[in-house]
């Protein structure tokens, strides 16, 4: 029964409830009269349910025909939507585009990338992922994701995969303002450095990446700089954080610079580079990402926006 329901039979019931008679919708659909009543006719009996009350001058629903009017105008939405993702593809446009980021990629980059592409290419899907070290080269070696960022751990992994120079990222030590390293003057001597917890950036899972900027035995261990970030200010270690993230945090107090005596003072500034398999072939969408992606990236580090 529903199989032999047509499209146009649901236009036409939507084009006479929204004009509010079969002569409107006749000349709204450019149609004798007749063929608007034969085609709510032949909708009625297919479906098994009276939709028009004919007993006054100009019919009007029925309460199943009220509740079947919406049903009909989702389908037919339903519809012009399957068409017009056909005629996206057919033109070329990406369904989807992946992206997978290192965590110390600034999060206000990766926001305005996603508001904007939202009104760039509002039916296309954008699926985000966030990682530490190696598990981005990972996401994109696996096909999870077509485009990464990654910092210089995950170089190892990436070598199969194509790399663009994006922008690079400087380190800072830094310690709560209630840290007893907060009143260190100068240069900090490593063995000092040893008697304090330090907060250290680790991957999920099994690590495989090498160890980076560890210099004291007791060590925390976390997943993501926010957690890091929250941990520092609130004086229970001490640990290296993007200049980019904790510059609100320096000119507040609430985060104190150290200089640890076993690093020059650019020791940690951080190559980060866009990473995708060989010979990906992408749409005007995924070539809009991995543009927009590195404008924003470099202007968001260099304006020391805070991620």
């Amino acid at each position: 029964m529903l199989d032999s329901i047509t499209l146009d039979q649901l236009r036409t019931f939507i084009a006479v409830a929204d004009e509010g008679s079969f002569s409107a919708a006749a000349r709204k659909l450019r149609r004798v009269q007749s063929a608007v009543s034969h085609a709510m006719a032949n909708l009625e009996g297919q479906l098994g349910v009276v939709l028009w009350d004919r007993s006054t001058r100009i019919p009007a629903l029925t309460e199943h025909g009220r509740v079947l009017l919406d049903a009909a105008r989702r389908v037919c939405a339903d519809a012009d939507a399957l068409s017009s993702a056909a005629q996206r593809l057919a033109g070329g446009l990406d369904p989807r585009v992946s992206l997978c980021v290192d965590a110390v990629f600034p999060l206000s980059a990766l926001v305005a990338l996603c508001v904007e592409f939202a009104r760039a290419y509002p039916t296309v899907e954008l699926v985000v992922h966030t990682e530490t070290m190696a598990a981005v080269a990972d996401r994109v070696l696996d096909g999870t994701c077509q485009l990464g960022v990654v910092g210089p751990a995950a170089a190892a992994a990436a070598q199969p995969l194509e790399r663009r120079h994006v922008t690079s990222v400087r380190m800072v030590p830094v310690v709560g303002k209630g840290h007893p390293l907060a009143a260190a003057e100068g240069r900090v001597p490593t063995e000092r450095l040893r008697e304090h917890v330090q907060i250290v950036l680790g991957e999920r899972g099994d690590a495989r990446s090498p160890e980076q900027a560890v210099l004291s035995p007791r060590t925390w261990r976390v997943v993501d700089l926010q957690t890091k970030r929250e941990l520092l200010c609130a004086g229970l270690g001490w640990g290296n954080l993007p200049e980019h993230m904790v510059r609100d945090d320096l000119e507040a107090g609430r985060l104190v610079p150290i200089q640890p005596d076993a690093w020059g003072d650019d020791e940690f500034v951080l190559p980060l580079a866009v990473i995708h398999r060989p010979g990906l072939a992408m749409g005007p969408a995924g070539r809009w990402v991995l543009a927009r992606l590195v404008e924003l990236c470099r202007d968001h580090v260099g304006r020391g926006v805070r991620a």
